[in-house]
């Protein structure tokens, strides 16, 4: 199953008059549903050609699901326990996908405190020390980087062309790392930015509570080296609302549904599109599938009880993306006029 990760499609989503538009990576598709497969099974391979994992052996994980679930996915393949170490804030379709495929999961924390990714690292620590499983530690792990030199390869061979800007969701630093660096070694001039919700402390903002799941750090967390602040030319901050507006506004328009964590990278992407130089192409990682959210982001009463529906914030995304379109039409009627 894992060999059929990659060559996910990517979807214009929208363009500009002056011709640049915004490209989706649509990772969704790939098995278990998230671009985190990638990693999850490089850092097995890598684990195993190092003599760290043994056969038969037990795999642990902190996880917020979705690198829960390609790790899951490969410990079936090759003949592993995994053990993931998880907590209420993560959906719950994820820990039902984990448990489906056999995983054991140990629940830590308080949903209603956001993520407890302190507590996860440091039960998944105890567990490494005292039963001799070997913790993958997707933060530290340079394994995980190096499992999206195949994204960027799919990039650059689908669009024919430089990415002139990426928008990614930044947790682990990863995916956007790791995309962004192989990139750069085949040559690419991309800008990269990185997206994290407001009150996670990566880019060195204060800490708070925030719902985006898979994306992020909580205050006193520590940051690994796997996040690399010189292949991240900018970092921004955007809210619970925005990322889950932006979501529901995508499936609206185009039946997509996607991740909050997308919607967050596609939220900024989208106001900057207008900004930038006249036939760039951007794109924005969509790192998993909206169908894990639909008791949570796609739900009307989970939304209001947090305070998060937001009627005018929806339709400020609708007249912006009605924008775009009527940007493309004044471009057409002008090119037809003047033939530039």
């Amino acid at each position: 199953m894992s060999n059929l990760t990659g060559r996910t499609p990517s979807m214009e989503l929208t363009c500009t008059g002056a011709g640049s538009r915004l490209i989706l990576k649509l990772e969704q598709f790939n098995p278990t549903g998230s671009t985190k497969v990638r990693m999850a099974r490089e850092m097995i391979l890598a684990a195993e050609r190092s003599g760290a994992l043994k056969p038969g052996g037990r795999i642990v994980e902190p996880t917020s699901g979705n690198t829960g679930t390609g790790l899951a996915l490969v410990a079936i393949e090759r003949g592993y326990r995994f053990l993931a170490v998880v907590d209420g804030h993560a959906s719950k379709d994820k820990l039902r996908a984990m448990r489906a495929m056999g995983a054991e999961l140990i629940m830590v924390g308080d949903s209603g405190e956001g993520p407890s990714t302190v507590e996860r690292r440091r039960v998944a620590g105890e567990i490494a020390r005292d039963t001799g499983a070997f913790w993958p530690d997707q933060h530290h792990n340079p394994s995980n980087n190096a499992g999206y030199a195949g994204l960027a390869d799919e990039l650059l061979a689908d669009l024919a062309t430089d990415v002139d800007y990426l928008v990614g969701a930044v947790g682990t630093g990863g995916t956007l790392c790791g995309t962004v660096r192989t990139l750069r070694e085949r040559g690419s001039s991309v800008t990269s930015i990185g997206v994290e919700p407001k009150g996670s402390i990566i880019f060195g903002g204060p800490g708070g509570k925030y719902w985006q799941t898979g994306a992020g750090a909580g205050a006193g967390f520590p940051v690994g080296p796997n996040v690399r602040h010189d292949l991240i030319d900018e970092g921004v901050t955007v809210s619970d609302m925005d990322a889950f507006t932006t979501a529901r506004v995508v499936a609206r328009r185009t039946g997509l549904l996607v991740g909050g964590t997308a919607g967050a990278a596609i939220f900024f992407a989208l106001k900057r599109l207008a900004l930038v130089e006249p036939g760039s192409t951007m794109v924005a990682l969509v790192c998993d599938a909206g169908e894990k959210y639909l008791d949570t982001i796609y739900d009307d009463a989970w939304l209001m009880e947090r305070g998060l529906l937001n009627e005018p914030a929806h339709q400020r995304l609708h007249r912006l993306l009605a924008a775009f379109e009527e940007s493309q039409r004044l471009a057409a009627i002008d090119h037809a006029r003047t033939g530039t």
